[in-house]
């Protein structure tokens, strides 16, 4: 196992923060997924602050300041909440679109009306009901709690990657 330290490159030290907050996320998922519905709440808040402290890992390896304003509105864009990172800083400043409002308006973007739209939407649900209802039934819920948090991170770690390794 490699420890972060000096004489590692930006993207040594950003890979390294990736991986061991990736690691954590499913640790956190598989731990709070013992409990199941009961622990369904501290798992979603135990996850975004894993994820946002990886995003502001990654942007300090590659120099960026993790105290500065920009650093909440570039976690919000990256988890695509907002679609880039000067909305959800307006939104932040009280300025934009309301967080509530736009996580609502994403979610209601990908409605559609037409028939088959709907008859998929119905289809994909009941898919989903299947596939992640264990994970509220204690002690079958720890595995699929892990593999859950470990991929959502790892989504949003190779996004903040991408975005910080840019010049």
């Amino acid at each position: 196992m490699r420890i972060a330290g000096p004489g590692q490159t930006p993207e040594q030290l950003a890979r390294i923060a990736y991986r061991k907050h990736v690691r954590l996320a499913r640790l956190e998922g598989g731990a709070l997924g013992l409990g199941g519905i009961i622990t369904a709440a501290p798992d979603v808040v135990a996850l975004l602050w894993i994820q946002s402290r990886m995003v502001f890992f990654i942007a300090a390896a590659y120099g960026y300041d993790p105290r500065h304003p920009m650093r909440p509105a570039e976690l919000l864009a990256l988890q695509e909440v907002y679609a880039t990172p000067a909305e959800a800083r307006a939104a932040l400043d009280g300025m934009g679109k309301l967080m509530a409002q736009a996580i609502a308006e994403k979610a209601l973007a990908s409605r559609t009306t037409d028939r088959l739209h709907r008859r998929l939407l119905k289809y994909i649900a009941k898919r989903m009901a299947r596939r992640y209802a264990g994970r509220y039934i204690p002690l079958i819920g720890a595995p699929l709690g892990a593999l859950q948090n470990a991929g959502v991170t790892k989504a949003l770690g190779r996004r903040a990657l991408t975005y910080y390794a840019r010049p």
